[in-house]
């Protein structure tokens, strides 16, 4: 059987001491593969090196050049592993080249005090709120099934807008299950928040992100191919910058992640 095509941009195979994988056009950007993807793929990295304790907790990724259509190489160096944490060095090369590289943090999950804070908006169900029309405005997101409940894709002939927030439901196009890379992918489903203020698309990319994992396996096990609910928002754009926060729940309103970006633009 073919392999789903998320589960084929994220194959690895051993190589040189670390793993070695090819880029997908299915998950093409605008520049280079979709970041939340190859954030994915170091997570996958991690998660196959059999040094490795427990389930993500945190990961952080600098997107330090383009990811060139082709080969990569990934290595993956555990720096301490601690009775609760494993922390881990990460990085992604191209003819030895520094592509991106990240830092990650595992833990073995334990039963304790808990609450949540945040809260998910109270918004109509995904069956309630149309797909997009149109074409995408890059490849990637046709893997994806998106209703925007608010913050939509600008027209091409939108004005500025005051707010930088979307909310959305989204899920995978072909009902593959949520697990850890799926939703580290996830977490970077929002197109630039300079697009929806400015009312116009101009060159923009993450620098760095960081995702924060509240959900254990149990819980991505019990929201399977469901729809899972994404809003964010910019805080401050400046100096050719914005910073982005965001969150994702599950359909019952848990927690899954909470997740911050630095992304560059352009005028």
């Amino acid at each position: 059987m073919a392999l789903h095509p998320f589960d084929e941009a994220l194959a690895l195979e051993p190589a040189d001491g670390g793993w070695r994988g090819h880029t997908s056009p299915k998950w093409a950007n605008m520049v280079g593969p979709f970041g939340g993807l190859t954030a994915a793929v170091l997570l996958r990295a991690v998660e196959s090196h059999p040094d490795r304790v427990g389930e993500p907790v945190a990961l952080t990724v600098n997107f330090a050049a383009p990811v060139a259509d082709g080969v990569f190489d990934i290595s993956a160096r555990v720096v301490r592993t601690n009775r609760s944490n494993q922390h881990w060095l990460v990085e992604l090369t191209q003819d030895g080249i520094v592509k991106t590289n990240a830092t990650a943090v595992f833990a073995t999950r334990r039963d304790t005090w808990a609450d949540t804070e945040v809260r998910a908006p109270d918004v109509p169900a995904p069956d309630a709120v149309a797909a997009p029309d149109g074409p995408p405005l890059v490849e990637w997101i046709s893997n994806f099934d998106l209703r925007y409940v608010d913050g939509g894709v600008p027209a091409p002939d939108a004005g500025p807008e005051p707010s930088s927030v979307t909310t959305l439901w989204v899920r995978d196009r072909r009902d593959r299950p949520l697990d850890f890379p799926a939703l580290t992918a996830l977490s970077d489903i929002f197109y630039p928040r300079v697009f929806l203020r400015r009312g116009a698309v101009a060159p923009a990319g993450t620098v760095s992100m960081t995702v924060y994992f509240h959900a254990d396996g149990a819980a991505l096990d019990a929201v399977g191919a469901d729809f899972v609910l994404a809003r964010g928002q910019a805080n401050r754009f400046a100096r050719g910058h914005f910073d982005q926060s965001a969150a994702l729940w599950s359909r019952r309103g848990e927690l899954l992640v909470s997740t911050h970006q630095l992304v560059y633009f352009k005028d």
